[in-house]
């Protein structure tokens, strides 16, 4: 059942629809906006979200109707399928003041981990997709970016500033094994000297060592690791796909030990449900080499709101009103409050303790080192073919 909800796109999409043609086409692939709430476990298991509702974006809305034929059991299973997308430019800005860094490459869009409160779902209705079931198997890869960066960093106006990688879209997410895209963007940086941080869920990270450990000895490297939970069945219902709590403190160590500045985030702490872990993973981190750590609490923007909700109903019914209750206090009374200072920590006496709890742990585990600096002064455009080298 389909119905005019009054909207209009804000935004175009990033390119035609007529070019995007999936190059791993699945044809039981549901569109945006299929009704899969009632969708059996069978159909979607390894999966994170529940639903597919369209996009905030979008002129018709879809809402699901009893026709009296119980007939979802025959249902495939929910497959990805990957798009090949070739943007004219790989380097984003922003101006956020609460984020310490200006510039980010995401190879991907969309992420096969499928963290249930991945707070870059949204992004996936500037598609004209969803942000529910379509943002982990609705996959763009960018093929080109490794090109792209190049010419970036050749631009006369460009200005080196530390890049950040895992900030939307994790740059180790499943498909990385095939498309290799994070580690040619590596390898771009490493040949220009230009420093860069990455955040992942994933130990894939750990494929790249080699090339983040040279560029970690010239001061051009550092990883955070993000480990929500060491409990590996809530772990399996909340991101699915990421790699498991274990393989992740695993990575932390091997990271560490290769000389590379490591740090652990916590990310994010959901009141009643996972906060009580926080001095558990710290303490795990600690003992893995890692010599810094940092904390973000759950946020809940635009539709990730009632994705967290009915994953909450079916995975933790007995928990679900203290959770929002409790978030709800350190939000100002709101599910979510993005005042630039407080949608990472929230505030309230819950996020007061919060903050209290993590520094106590912090220096008795030794993970107050100061934010890692990067160098940017080594940039340097390597020469190309039949281009004089400066002696200057």
């Amino acid at each position: 059942m389909t119905m005019d909800t009054g909207k209009r796109p804000g935004l175009a999409p990033a390119f035609p629809r007529a070019e995007r043609q999936p190059q791993h086409p699945h044809p039981q692939h549901l569109e945006a906006g299929t009704p899969l709430r009632q969708m059996p476990m069978h159909g979607r298991r390894g999966r994170g979200a529940l639903s597919n509702q369209s996009g905030r974006f979008e002129k018709l809305a879809y809402a699901p109707v009893d026709d009296g034929w119980d007939n979802l059991e025959d249902l495939p299973p929910l497959r990805s399928c990957v798009t090949a997308e070739s943007p004219r430019k790989i380097l984003t800005r922003n101006t956020s003041p609460d984020i310490p860094f200006d510039r980010s490459i995401n190879p991907y869009r969309g992420c096969e981990h499928g963290c249930v409160y991945c707070f870059a779902r949204p992004t996936h209705a500037y598609m004209g997709l969803s942000p529910g079931l379509d943002f982990e198997s609705r996959l763009f890869a960018k093929p080109n970016a490794a090109q792209l960066l190049e010419k970036e960093l050749r631009a006369k106006n460009y200005s080196c500033q530390p890049i950040a990688i895992g900030t939307n879209t994790d740059p180790y997410q499943p498909i990385e094994r095939e498309y290799r895209i994070m580690r040619q963007v590596l390898e771009v940086l490493e040949a220009y000297n230009h420093p860069v941080s990455i955040v992942t869920k994933s130990a894939l990270v750990t494929r790249d060592i080699d090339i983040l450990s040279a560029m970690a000895k010239r001061g051009l490297a550092k990883v955070a690791v993000s480990v929500t939970t060491l409990d590996a069945k809530l772990a399996r219902a909340m991101e699915p796909r990421a790699s498991t709590p274990s393989k992740r403190m695993a990575a932390l160590e091997m990271l560490s030990a290769a000389g590379i500045p490591t740090a652990v985030m916590i990310a994010p702490i959901i009141p009643a449900l996972n906060d009580h872990e926080l001095e558990k993973i710290m303490t795990g981190a600690a003992l893995a080499g890692v010599k810094a750590a940092n904390y973000i609490l759950l946020r809940l923007p635009l539709e990730i709101s009632d994705l967290f909700k009915e994953w909450l109903e079916e995975n933790a019914p007995d928990k679900a009103k203290h959770v929002l209750s409790v978030l709800r206090q350190m939000r100002g009374g709101k599910n979510y409050d993005a005042e630039w200072g407080k949608r990472m920590r929230g505030e309230g006496p819950f996020a007061w303790m919060l903050k209290r709890r993590f520094e106590i742990a912090a220096r008795k585990h030794g993970l107050t080192r100061p934010r890692f600096e990067l160098d940017c002064s080594q940039f340097r455009p390597p020469a190309q073919k039949g281009e004089q080298l400066s002696f200057f």
